[in-house]
């Protein structure tokens, strides 16, 4: 039985970060997903294997973030990032979700206040996230 879960979890591993799909849940936004992007393979496979957790959210601007259970130096980090962009901040080993201008921004797009590993991007509306409070509970697991 053991053997099996480590042969799937390598299989999973082995796919494209892009054919990955995970659920985030909040009460106030309910169910959104995100697709794992080829960038920063190192970020997604690591916060994969993780899956899932749950974590509390904060509220920064039209971002939030939450801490995971990942310790992670950068990997092609960023601080210009684009609306519905999932990143892994290493200084705060959280994932901060963009959906609009942050108190660093210099224009309506969002910016990270410091450099992040962008790994993964909404399908939908991101602005669904506009409802998320900090405080609130958020989960995050496998979609497939």
């Amino acid at each position: 039985m053991g053997c099996e879960r480590d042969l799937s979890e390598k299989k999973n591993l082995e796919s494209s970060p892009a054919e990955r799909v995970v659920k985030v849940y909040t009460r106030s936004s309910g169910e959104v997903q995100v697709k794992l992007t080829s960038n920063n393979r190192k970020t997604a496979d690591a916060l994969w294997t993780a899956l899932p957790f749950e974590s509390n959210v904060e509220r920064w601007g039209d971002e939030i973030y939450f801490k995971v259970p990942v310790r992670l130096g950068e990997e092609n980090a960023q601080t210009i990032v684009k609306v519905g962009d999932v990143a892994y901040w290493p200084p705060g080993a959280s994932i901060c979700i963009f959906f609009g201008p942050t108190p660093v921004s210099e224009t309506h797009e969002p910016k990270a206040y410091s450099p992040v590993n962008v790994f993964g991007k909404v399908i939908g509306n991101p602005l669904i996230f506009k409802k998320v409070r900090s405080g609130e509970k958020i989960r995050v697991e496998r979609a497939k």
